[in-house]
């Protein structure tokens, strides 16, 4: 099992995808942006094909998925699948036309996102019948990728329930890339026999987190760690303050993501409350909240609490920049000790203080963030962050520095050096 880099043999790789993993750091191919498909772009290694199965259609919030299949781009072809909707859902009503959907005036060139027919819904039973449209569904979509040039397939797998792919179609290389705990319990559970089949057969494991890597990285030889990141870039470069922010009086403590019953929001109702001089600001959509719906309807109607709703992804490190403090409020459980958040390296791009929970992915980070447990030091961390000492220009640049080191087009050049061995 590799921890950090991949396993670094003597390959023929092109000096960014090298600056990238070993801290020279200049990949301007994948620093440039956009352009149209009609341009004679091609990835750098065009004779290979990525079939990314992903758990959603595109668009929306962006997730590690997004992030690193629309980079890997820039090295191979890759067609993002969406998943085929229930036939419940498609037969009984109209569906859109049949289409392959480019994004080329969004994405990279070498991005393509493969929308299924309406005739290969996908089936809980007969499993004869769902592997037979899934199959369907891959063939489609090595046809994309034969179509661009490509001789060699890895299959990019996101969830374990795409396990049977493996036995479906033809291809040089698996990989499965480990991104949350599945279970999503709050009581942790052993892994479930189809992961643990799915980890044992893949060529190449991704994982995102320390502690899904103690529980689940034993079970590949070929593992290596991969952190979630950041468009540095985009979170550094100074940005004008949101309209909808300007109004909210300082100091601000906030927090930009889903909001979701991860969330400790009856620690936040109590903060409020305490501090009825601070504006707590929420931005982003509201999520699964199950029974915690309620406190957040309650959250909601204080005076100094402020719900601004979701937000493009273009938008969000503006509402970043013009926080005083961020937040990483999780309530401590068997399943928040497996997230890395999205959000950790954002906030330090920004170079904001930043105020967590202390769950593993976020104690290695304890020289730059302030952890707390209880609402007494949450209120002690949140005030010593505001003093003016906490975002003076060395800890500013001590956050910018991790941040750095944690930036996607990095990462991704890891996964693809990773890949690019595997597959010679």
């Amino acid at each position: 099992m590799t921890i950090g880099t991949a396993n670094s043999q003597q390959s023929p790789l092109p000096p960014f995808v090298k600056g990238g993993i070993e801290g020279g750091f200049a990949p301007a191919l994948l620093n440039r942006g956009p352009e149209p498909r009609s341009s004679l772009f091609l990835p750098y290694f065009a004779e290979v094909g990525v079939i990314g199965l992903v758990p959603e259609v595109w668009g929306g919030p962006w997730q590690p998925r997004h992030q690193v299949l629309t980079r890997l781009s820039q090295y191979f072809h890759v067609v993002w699948c969406d998943p085929a909707q229930s036939w419940r859902e498609v037969w009984p009503r109209s569906a859109p036309r049949e289409q392959e959907v480019e994004y080329g005036s969004v994405v990279p060139p070498g991005f393509t996102v493969y929308h299924p027919q309406r005739w290969l819904p996908q089936f809980g039973r007969p499993r004869f019948l769902a592997h037979w449209t899934l199959q369907a569904r891959l063939r489609h979509a090595q046809r994309i990728l034969r179509a661009r040039g490509c001789s060699k397939i890895i299959l990019y797998l996101w969830r374990p329930a795409y396990e049977p792919a493996i036995d479906l179609i033809d291809h040089d290389l698996s990989c499965y890339h480990i991104d949350d705990e599945y279970t999503f319990s709050e009581v942790e559970k052993p892994i479930e026999a189809r992961e643990a089949r799915l980890l044992a057969r893949v060529d190449q494991v991704f994982i995102h987190s320390p502690a899904l890597l103690e529980k689940k990285g034993k079970l590949n030889p070929q593992t290596v760690f991969v952190p979630n990141g950041v468009d540095y870039q985009a979170y550094a470069t100074p940005c004008s303050e949101p309209a909808d922010l300007r109004p909210i009086p300082h100091p601000r403590i906030g927090y930009v993501g889903m909001l979701k019953k991860q969330l400790d929001l009856a620690l936040l109702i109590t903060l409020a409350q305490r501090h009825r001089q601070w504006s707590f600001v929420l931005v982003g959509p509201p999520g699964n909240l199950g029974a915690h719906a309620a406190l957040l309807q309650a959250l909601s109607s204080m005076p100094n609490v402020y719900l601004l709703g979701g937000k493009p992804v273009g938008a969000l490190p503006a509402y970043t920049q013009h926080l005083d403090v961020c937040l990483l409020c999780y309530r401590v459980t068997d399943y928040t000790k497996f997230i890395y958040p999205l959000k950790l390296h954002e906030y330090l791009a920004s170079g904001r203080p930043v105020v967590g929970s202390p769950i593993p992915s976020l104690q290695g980070f304890a020289h730059l963030i302030k952890l707390a447990r209880t609402a007494d030091e949450w209120s002690q961390a949140l005030t010593d962050s505001l003093a003016p000492a906490a975002c003076a220009p060395i800890q500013v640049e001590a956050r910018r520095t991790v941040a750095r080191q944690h930036d996607w087009n990095r990462l991704v050049g890891r996964i693809t050096h990773t890949l690019y061995d595997q597959i010679n």
